[in-house]
């Protein structure tokens, strides 16, 4: 049974946010409003320039000197939310991964459609090793479209021959842009934040007039997985994507490439992005830290 703090949060939030009829201006309208802009008092948030790509390094004070790097690739369904948006989250992750953690700006879907999310990840992944930061040290975290653009991101970076990050992990990623799994066609419950409707309507944002929602850049469900490092994904049970990682999972297992999966109970999209608002999402946090700490030590 779900907390009674996660239930009552459920039950503030407003309808309507998913309207797959939504234009772009109207999407990005009900996502800044949902999502929250600061960090707490003591935390420390840098401005950075990643070879042109506008950045933040967010960082709780007893992290200041870790080597270890969260490169954070927000979500916000391919059209919508800004850095300043992921200063709690970033602080979150900063803390529960006792790391520095880089939140970097990705261009927005209706200004530049796929592939320059993509590559913006690539460019700023890629500064970070100008910089000196060694591969080994870091560790992509995605959350929501997040976690697909920087699956993407690696198995590009993979083709390339660039040296790859430590591990990546996606929360309540999406992966799959047609939304083909049993948790899409069947809901398992009321999800305020997703529907696959509303999922395939941004993914047609992101692809552009001329775009395949089949194509693996887009949609990295379809991805070659052999050679990528280890994954970690943190799902909710109601999430309509959750059977994206599910799926990824039993595919990527054949491929030689460890993923693990980690299904919350009762959860909805996004939910370890409310840590410290309720215990479900906390001890999801959690789980996937103590997976960043083992990975780099």
């Amino acid at each position: 049974m779900a907390s009674i703090k996660y239930e009552q949060l459920m039950a503030a939030i407003p309808g309507g946010n998913v309207d797959p009829l939504d234009p772009v201006d109207v999407v990005r309208d009900k996502m800044h409003a949902i999502h929250p802009n600061s960090a707490s008092p003591g935390t420390v948030v840098e401005s950075a320039d990643l070879d042109g790509i506008d950045a933040k390094w967010i960082y709780t004070s007893e992290n200041a000197d870790s080597d270890r790097i969260v490169m954070h690739v927000h979500g916000g369904a391919f059209v919508s939310t800004i850095i300043d948006h992921y200063l709690d989250y970033g602080e979150h992750l900063s803390r529960h991964m006792e790391a520095k953690v880089v939140c970097f700006q990705w261009t927005w879907a209706d200004e530049a459609p796929y592939p320059q999310a993509m590559l913006d990840t690539m460019t700023a992944y890629r500064a970070l090793l100008a910089q000196g930061i060694h591969a080994d040290r870091i560790v992509l975290v995605g959350d929501s479209c997040g976690g697909g653009i920087a699956l993407s991101a690696i198995a590009a970076l993979r083709d390339a021959g660039d040296p790859l990050p430590a591990g990546l992990v996606g929360l309540t990623p999406w992966l799959d842009a047609e939304q083909t799994g049993d948790a899409a066609i069947n809901p398992r419950g009321n999800d305020p934040f997703v529907t696959a409707a509303w999922i395939r309507a941004r993914y047609k944002d992101y692809a552009g007039p001329n775009g395949d929602l089949k194509d693996p850049g887009i949609s990295p469900f379809h991805t070659k997985l052999a050679g990528l490092p280890p994954m970690y994904m943190s799902v909710g049970q109601i999430d309509t994507t959750s059977d994206d990682s599910t799926r990824l999972a039993l595919r990527a297992s054949k491929e030689g490439v460890s993923v693990v999966v980690d299904v919350a109970a009762e959860m909805v999209h996004g939910f370890v992005g409310l840590c410290g608002a309720f215990p479900e999402a906390t001890e999801a946090m959690q789980r996937a830290a103590h997976w960043v700490k083992q990975r780099v030590k």
